[in-house]
């Protein structure tokens, strides 16, 4: 098993690797909410290794996934307002963390101003990502969606086939793309008989480009 330090020094922006070495290790269980919506904090997680997702969720349990993140990534920043959580973190296999305070954030930032910069530029990219997810929810079918999405996540491979990385169940899709269950269910099943896509043990790889629309 890797240490802290070795994590932390694998981490290839110099930006948030120095934010990292900045931060206590904390390592967490799998499904552990790490941040819940709604809480007051002062920390931002850098991920050192493990995955996590982050989510909104309404008084009656549903959930949407606004994007996942994995070592090298960071999550929490705009808490450091003061104000509370937007969304929630969870933990989607063991992962460690180096838990990083309002307090020793400022520090860095003194210390070399280009951390703000960095930080800016990913709230902006992250504030993009976000007008992008609210126009496809508004403006385009799930069918849409579903489309973006699997293309937005495949990986092409030596062989030239896209292949999406994650291995993600339909849930977990829904769960993307705000919809139910069934009705992805009934989508996919369409694009495999169609020869768009297979699907071999929960890897999805796209065959073809799916049509814009269906």
């Amino acid at each position: 098993m890797s240490s802290p330090e070795q994590l932390i020094g694998a981490i290839g922006d110099p930006m948030v690797r120095e934010l990292a070495t900045r931060g206590q290790t904390r390592s967490f269980p799998k499904n552990t909410v790490i941040i819940n919506e709604g809480d007051r904090g002062d920390s931002l997680f850098v991920i050192l290794s493990g995955k996590v997702k982050v989510y909104v969720s309404d008084d009656d349990g549903r959930e949407m996934i606004l994007d996942i993140h994995g070592p090298g990534d960071y999550v929490g920043e705009m808490s450091l307002d003061g104000r509370p959580r937007s969304a929630s973190v969870m933990t989607l296999e063991p992962t460690t963390c180096a838990v990083v305070t309002r307090e020793a954030l400022r520090e860095a930032i003194a210390r070399n101003p280009d951390v703000a910069m960095a930080l800016i530029s990913t709230l902006i990219d992250r504030a993009r990502i976000a007008t992008d997810n609210v126009k496809n929810l508004a403006l385009m079918d799930v069918y849409g969606r579903v489309a973006r999405l699997l293309l937005s996540l495949a990986k092409e491979q030596p062989d030239g086939k896209l292949v999406v990385p994650e291995r993600m169940t339909q849930q977990d899709i829904a769960d993307r793309v705000g919809a139910s269950r069934d009705m992805i269910s009934r989508i996919f099943k369409d694009l495999t008989i169609g020869g768009y896509v297979s699907v071999v043990d929960r890897v999805i790889t796209i065959n073809r480009k799916p049509p814009a629309r269906w």
